[in-house]
């Protein structure tokens, strides 16, 4: 996603926060492919770390497809008119991503039992072939449907969805999940995100949070980590 796309997503604050966690999804979907197209043969100990890191990434891609699918096109379709096929289109590709995630599911499983070349190789195409769905997706929701939401979602719906994906993090991966959201960000960006947060969260990522991630993306990242 561009930055200049980016930049216009920030106008309204629902469009803008979605933006910043789609952003998070882009990166990581992108990333996952070239770590594991870096793994040496043999070492199962680090297609471990990869196949965890994916794991996780999947149940929260799975959590944010699932809220708006139950959550804010419900509330946005009784609105539309012929804007609703976009609506829609957003369901089915969903379901689209979902089953490419089952196959790399399928294969990672093979890879990470004995990180052969020839699984690590099949596992990257497959990571980066859902990494171009993926993004066109996102884009396309961006461009069609969040300008919808902006007019038509109200704030306590628009919240309604926030607190369900902050209900399905679990608590010691919220610092985790907060970092992710930050690191790409403008620095306006960061300071209208951290000001929405309670005192004490905001607190608790000056002291702890901050460190906690940038191990955690050492540990997955290595070399690649810069944040």
């Amino acid at each position: 996603m561009s930055k200049s796309n980016f930049s216009d997503l920030s106008v309204h604050p629902y469009t803008r926060e979605m933006a910043m966690i789609h952003q998070v999804f882009r990166r990581e979907s992108r990333l996952l492919a070239e770590l594991v197209q870096d793994v040496s043969a043999a070492d199962t100990a680090r297609a471990r770390v990869l196949a965890e890191h994916w794991r996780l990434y999947t149940i929260g891609l799975h959590a944010h497809h699932t809220g708006e699918d139950e959550m804010l096109w419900p509330v946005l379709l009784p609105h539309l008119d012929l804007d609703a096929e976009q609506v829609l289109a957003m369901e089915a590709q969903h379901r689209d991503l979902t089953e490419g995630i089952a196959e790399v599911q399928v294969l990672m499983d093979r890879w990470q039992a004995g990180a052969s070349t020839e699984d690590r190789d099949e596992v990257a195409e497959a990571l980066r072939r859902h990494h171009r769905h993926l993004c066109a997706h996102l884009d396309e929701e961006e461009r069609e449907v969040m300008p919808l939401v902006a007019l038509h979602v109200t704030e306590a719906d628009w919240h309604a969805v926030g607190e369900r994906g902050l209900a399905e993090t679990p608590r010691n991966r919220l610092m985790i999940a907060l970092g992710a959201i930050l690191e790409d960000c403008s620095p306006e960006e960061r300071r209208a995100f951290l000001g929405r947060l309670p005192v004490p969260a905001r607190v608790l990522w000056k002291l702890l949070g901050q460190r906690q991630y940038h191990r955690e993306t050492t540990r997955i990242r290595g070399r690649r980590t810069r944040v």
